[in-house]
């Protein structure tokens, strides 16, 4: 039988997938939580409380902990890791990690006996690494887009203006204010590179797909933009290796993962990816026609595209598909992390909010809207966080915790469509995935908001899935048709299809959002 594993290092948490690509089962999956099983970092929801809003930074050593948990879980589970024929994973996008020696010098292997943890510590010119909610660095995006010419060209060059949260603009601030550990820094991974390059313990380069979300890749070239790195700082270039395909196999796994875990020598590594184009292909849709919401800390909305489109108000992206070509996104940050904080607000723990409190109010919830934005937002750019209530006395109060959690949801569900629009495809399907993905109420609303049926995927984690499957193709070669209908098939037992009636109800309350988001960019309260 034909295993391959799957790895993704997201926000809050690691997982782990095994699939057998003969039988189309999955064998195992596992997940380490960050704030539950490694409390002692301080990152309850998988990054550090700072004073500062817009600063938003995890420890690289957390996720290189939760890594060695997670194949221990797997052991444990009884899972015969030596039948692996091949590994592959995906990272948080944007997310970078700084080394003051690259891991080329490490010699292709850890030390037994000896935490890795406590092997790559010394490893880091910089201990904590900013993630993709950091939105701290707006000066540091109009000093690189002014050196090249223009958000414009930043556009044209990379798919994406310079956004705050994206690496070369965390770079650029890292080199201004830091200049000594700047100076220290002799390689720059992301999320995706840095875990393999632990698991392979050697130097592995960022891939094509998750190259794309940096400000730094000619996507046209496939290759660092020269004018880029050079606007974004003094020696960028010789501190990243050359980006490659998604599918290249960059390694083995090093002999101290095969003795401690259990692993066939001479394992192979595929390039791993980003968390969003991973996803892509754990949901079976690599080729255009599909549009995809991804409901978890943040909320993604994203397709595959045969051309790449850019979005005119500058919040989409356009990223590297890993099955060959384009994919375009755009990224919500208030995400779970909104739905959480609203049922806080409302006295609701998350099991009741996950247990029929949405059902208990009617479509548009009698005029009750909230702007969800209680951390900086990226979709649209807020500068600040802006949670604008707007209904009635009562509603603002929070005495109406229905009202509230269904307010939370509609604007996130309006939002989402409103901010898509620019992909351009005709939908009449989307498949849905994340945690949130499990709650038939907000399966309803998004149905309703976008008029379109809702498909949940019959697996919760779509990029581990993605990252298995990846791994997959690269070695054994089936076509991307074969291994989706095995692993990526939709659950259509918990498909939602919308109810017409309620499609005038949106449109009105969509109306009624976008005027309040043209009001915020109008009022200069909106980040252009």
């Amino acid at each position: 039988m034909a295993h391959f594993l799957g790895l993704d290092s997201s926000t809050q948490s690691l997982s782990a997938i095994v699939v057998d690509t003969d039988s189309g089962q999955v064998v195992a999956s596992r997940n380490v939580v960050f704030g539950e099983r490694l409390p002692g970092y301080g990152a309850p929801k998988g990054f550090r409380p700072n004073g500062d809003p817009q600063v938003v930074e995890s420890d690289p050593l957390m996720w290189v902990e939760a890594l060695e948990l997670v194949l221990a879980d797997l052991r444990a589970a009884g899972v015969d890791l030596s039948r692996i024929r091949g590994v592959s994973g995906a990272g948080q996008q944007h997310g970078s990690v700084y080394l003051a020696r690259s891991l080329d010098t490490v010699g292709g292997d850890w030390a037994e006996g000896v935490p890795l943890r406590d092997q790559i510590a010394p490893l880091l010119s910089r201990q904590l690494s900013p993630i993709w909610m950091d939105s701290s660095t707006s000066v540091e995006c109009a000093e690189i887009a002014a050196a090249v010419g223009g958000d414009a060209r930043v556009v044209a060059l990379t798919g994406s203006r310079a956004i705050e949260r994206f690496t070369g603009p965390q770079i650029r601030k890292f080199a201004k204010q830091q200049p000594a550990a700047w100076e220290r820094t002799a390689e720059v991974h992301l999320v995706s590179s840095f875990m393999a390059s632990v698991l392979a313990a050697r130097s592995v380069p960022i891939d094509l797909g998750d190259g794309a979300g940096m400000n730094l890749l000619d996507l046209a070239a496939g290759a660092w933009s020269a004018p880029l790195l050079e606007a974004t700082a003094p020696g960028l270039g010789a501190r990243l290796k050359a980006p490659v395909a998604s599918a290249t196999h960059v390694g083995l796994l090093a002999p101290y993962f095969v003795k401690k875990f259990g692993f066939a020598p001479r394992t192979p590594l595929v390039a791993f990816t980003g968390d969003n184009p991973s996803s892509l292909v754990g949901m079976g849709a690599v080729a255009p026609g599909h549009l995809v919401v991804s409901l978890g800390t943040s909320d993604t909305v994203f397709a595959a595209m045969a051309e790449p489109r850019v979005d005119p108000n500058g919040y989409g992206h356009v990223f590297g598909n890993p099955a060959g070509g384009f994919m375009a996104l755009i990224c919500v940050a208030n995400g779970s992390l909104a739905r959480e904080e609203v049922a806080k607000r409302a006295g609701l723990d998350w099991t009741a909010f996950a247990r029929g409190i949405l059902e208990q109010t009617a479509p548009g919830n009698g005029g009750n809207l909230m702007m969800p934005f209680f951390v900086p937002e990226i979709t649209p750019r807020l500068a600040a966080p802006a949670p604008r209530w707007l209904g009635a006395a009562s509603f603002v109060a929070g005495q109406d915790p229905a009202a509230s959690a269904r307010a939370v949801v509609e604007a996130q569900a309006l939002n989402l469509r409103l901010h898509a629009a620019f992909v351009g495809e005709a939908v009449d399907t989307i498949l849905v995935t994340g945690g949130a993905s499990q709650n038939p109420a907000i399966l309803r609303i998004l149905a309703d908001v976008f008029q379109a049926r809702i498909v949940p995927l019959a697996v919760g984690n779509s990029s581990a899935v993605g990252a298995a499957l990846r791994a997959a193709q690269a070695f054994e070669g089936q076509p991307w048709p074969a291994l989706f209908s095995k692993f990526c098939a939709p659950d259509e037992t918990r498909a939602v299809r919308p109810d017409p009636s309620t499609q005038a109800v949106y449109e009105e309350l969509g109306t009624r959002f976008a005027g309040q988001v043209a009001e915020m960019v109008a009022s200069g309260f909106v980040k252009r």
